[in-house]
């Protein structure tokens, strides 16, 4: 454990992540995890500062965590995860006396109410609408097609139907004809509709102090839901100032001082770029781990930093590195689902086992031998992780990997 400096932040993480406490433990700031009863034992047994708190219920004794953080000299709370992000506004808006960090925590957790909030800022975004069943969807869907002046006959445009609050791809579906909508269960709704935009999707991490940008990072998608890397090709970051304006308008029309953003963005062919979604907490597909074995930096000791009230400009100077400039090479991983309906053990392919970029994986021998059908989106089975120095090669590589079979 690290020496621990009394005259910086004390900061509570909400969520259990052993990632996150391990560099916050290695870092000097004084921190205690509250996280759900089922992980105090093994907090005990390693020492980590510890408070149980089940956070599926909001009720009248929510006050209680902040008091309880308050009175324990906590100066700020950090959400390691969507389902913390709106605790960590009410427990903000008690330890900071900033009432509003609430409310914007509450943008921040509904997706119409965000959109919403982005284009009073005069940000762009697609055509969005709440759907409280499906009659909605069937509704938007011919609407959205109608005003694209399709003729009879003609394939629709697909819309997005997406949870109001769940994080990253869970609840999302790709709607393109009436039967699809058949599919969805009624216990989906209300959900989030949009239209669909084409282009190129990235995702942005920026980490926050003094209502300023301190580092920006694009990650690049090679396919949403599979696969990204860090830094972005030469292409995407050709777009630098253009993302950072519209990180800067982010930040403004949400009013952000401190913490982190993780936004996702579309760039159209002409180069307009839309405004898909903001989260206020790390990113899905171990961005964070990416970051550090490409750039040296742990990003979650940057998050102390980025919320921490008493962080000093010059500490923030010297924390971060220069975007790109000081990468030593591309970092990017690749989420493997099975390809096949029926499988019986984990099979690395030979030739991604012996490509020259290929680190390690964290794919488990499969629990069953029946792969349940990909609702969606879903979830990934585990992460391959790829290192190396030539952008176009990593994306071509993790490109590649989508047409291999990592079960048989």
């Amino acid at each position: 454990m690290n020496q621990k400096n009394p005259e910086k932040g004390y900061v509570a993480l909400l969520g259990w992540s052993l990632g996150a406490i391990d560099a916050v433990d290695r870092f000097d700031r004084r921190y205690v995890v509250v996280a759900p009863e089922w992980a105090e034992a093994y907090a005990k047994e390693h020492d980590i500062p510890f408070i149980p708190w089940d956070f599926e219920r909001l009720n009248d004794r929510s006050y209680e965590i902040a008091q309880m953080l308050q009175d324990k000299g906590v100066d700020v709370a950090i959400p390691l995860f969507e389902e913390t992000v709106e605790w960590a506004g009410a427990i903000n808006s008690v330890l900071l006396d900033q009432p509003r960090l609430f409310g914007q925590a509450m943008l921040f957790r509904d997706k119409a109410l965000m959109k919403r909030r982005a284009q009073l800022g005069g940000i762009r975004v697609g055509i969005f609408e709440e759907a409280h069943d499906k009659a909605d969807v069937v509704r938007f869907l011919k609407r959205v097609n109608q005003t694209l002046l399709k003729l009879h006959g003609d394939p629709n445009d697909p819309i997005h139907m997406k949870a109001f609050d769940k994080a990253g791809c869970l609840g999302h579906r790709v709607i393109r004809t009436p039967d699809d909508v058949d599919n969805i269960p009624d216990d989906e709704f209300p959900a989030l509709l949009e239209s669909h935009l084409d282009g190129w999707e990235f995702a942005v991490e920026a980490w926050i102090h003094g209502g300023k940008i301190r580092f920006l990072n694009i990650s690049e998608y090679v396919t949403l839901g599979y696969s990204v890397f860090v830094p972005a090709t030469p292409e995407l970051e050709s777009y630098r100032p253009q993302i950072t304006r519209q990180i800067e308008k982010l930040i403004k029309t949400f009013d952000i001082e401190f913490g982190f953003v993780h936004p996702e963005y579309f760039v159209t062919n002409d180069g307009v770029m839309y405004f898909g979604e903001v989260a206020y907490r790390p990113p899905g597909f171990n961005v964070f781990e990416l970051l550090e074995r490409s750039y040296g930096f742990n990003a979650y000791q940057g998050l102390v930093l980025a919320f921490d009230p008493k962080t000093t400009d010059e500490e923030i100077e010297a924390f971060f590195p220069q975007p790109v400039a000081d990468a030593t090479g591309h970092a990017g991983c690749f989420g493997v689902y099975p390809r096949r309906r029926v499988v019986s053990e984990l099979q690395i392919p030979e030739e991604t086992e012996n490509h020259p970029y290929f680190e390690f994986h964290e794919l488990n021998p499969p629990w069953e031998q029946k792969v349940t059908k990909r609702t969606a989106f879903g979830t990934h089975w585990g992460l391959v992780y790829f290192y190396g120095d030539d952008p176009h090669r990593m994306r071509d590589l993790l490109k590649h990997q989508e047409e291999l079979d990592f079960y048989v």
